[in-house]
């Protein structure tokens, strides 16, 4: 374990978005600066950090100038394109690992880990052409969806099966790119947990949260998440076994379907998650804090919860809302600072708290 970093060391941020954004701030916090590897200007994270390189994930000499400047590099996002990341981890050390990235960056890659570690999963076959799918579709059957391997986020990179008959277009919409079939999961509730490993192998979770989605994308997380407790420590308890398989340093989002027959893991994320936003409110140490803490080498804060809290996404033209939101005493705000407003572009969210009794 190397020695934790010093306030007044530098963070290296690998993305310019949101959780970029909130990653800056929370490591402001804690006296640490911050560096923002990001292609777009004006990004959100560059409002608030102390540095953006602006390039792109191929341009050698920026990405050295970037690690030589910082002390330890994270990211907010998975899709980091591997030639960037061997130029990087030889100039300073990569939280979490790469193995982390390797997996989350697949579907198929990332099922057939989970699977190996014994956890349950939806039934999933790979797809690679029309015939492969029709072979998945005899296995799997339909209702089913059929998702790219790669680059899918907020719903998009797939296409919901209803029938065979459905197969040709499915694989039009997703252009010929390699893809899984996953069998339709029928499910009672969505719930996500959002844990942290530190360097000394220490694990710690957040309360699970409960999601609800619509057209792919989240629009609430709700904590407690209204289920038995049997079902919650049973989630936590899966996410510190993949922590630990990963030998994993930072925050960890895993997303659950729960059903009649028990919870099935629908994916990981490898960073702070959108269903974490609501420790910002509901927690003394927040889940970025979290993360922060991780990279950093420091110990793991207190993540207990003090309050009840249902987040909300703003969505598009839902910054409308703001100045209502803004006069509810019981609401939290979290902008982005994003300069356009687009359908199903993620503005900012609002933490609706009950303190606890």
């Amino acid at each position: 374990m190397t020695a934790p970093l010093l306030p007044g060391s530098t963070i290296g941020i690998l993305g310019g978005g949101q959780l970029g954004r909130m990653l800056s701030v929370a490591a402001s916090r804690l006296g640490f600066k911050t560096c923002i590897y990001e292609p777009g200007a004006d990004c959100p994270a560059s409002h608030v950090a102390n540095h953006h390189i602006q390039a792109d994930y191929d341009d050698t000499k920026a990405l050295e100038r970037f690690a030589n400047s910082v002390d330890v590099i994270t990211y907010e996002f998975e899709n980091i394109p591997t030639t960037a990341l061997d130029i990087l981890e030889t100039l300073r050390p990569i939280h979490p690992g790469r193995e982390a990235l390797r997996i989350s960056q697949d579907r198929l890659t990332e099922k057939t880990f989970l699977q190996d570690l014994g956890l349950q999963i939806a039934p999933f076959a790979p797809v690679d052409d029309a015939d492969s799918l029709a072979q998945a579709i005899d296995t799997i059957g339909t209702p089913s969806i059929l998702k790219t391997r790669r680059f899918g986020y907020d719903g998009k990179g797939q296409a919901r099966l209803t029938s065979p008959a459905d197969a040709s277009k499915a694989l039009t919409d997703l252009q010929g790119a390699p893809a899984v079939l996953e069998g339709f999961v029928d499910f009672t509730a969505e719930i996500s947990v959002i844990a942290a490993r530190g360097t000394d192998g220490r694990v710690a979770a957040f309360d699970p949260g409960q999601n609800v989605h619509q057209d792919g994308i989240l629009r609430t997380t709700t904590v407690p998440a209204p289920l038995p407790n049997r079902t919650l420590t049973d989630a936590v308890l899966t996410a510190g076994r993949i922590l630990n398989a990963l030998d994993y340093v930072g925050v960890l989002g895993v997303e659950f379907f729960v059903t009649p027959a028990g919870l099935l893991i629908n994916e990981i994320a490898p960073r702070v998650h959108n269903s974490g936003h609501w420790t910002q409110n509901g927690c003394m140490t927040d889940q970025f804090e979290q993360h922060i803490r991780a990279v950093a080498g420091w110990p793991l804060g207190d993540g207990s919860r003090h309050s009840d809290i249902r987040m909300e996404n703003l969505i598009g033209d839902e910054m409308d809302r703001v100045p209502s939101l803004a006069a509810d005493p019981t609401c939290a705000l979290h902008l982005y600072g994003k300069s356009d407003t687009k359908p199903g572009r993620k503005m900012g969210h609002a933490n609706f708290l009950t303190p606890q009794t």
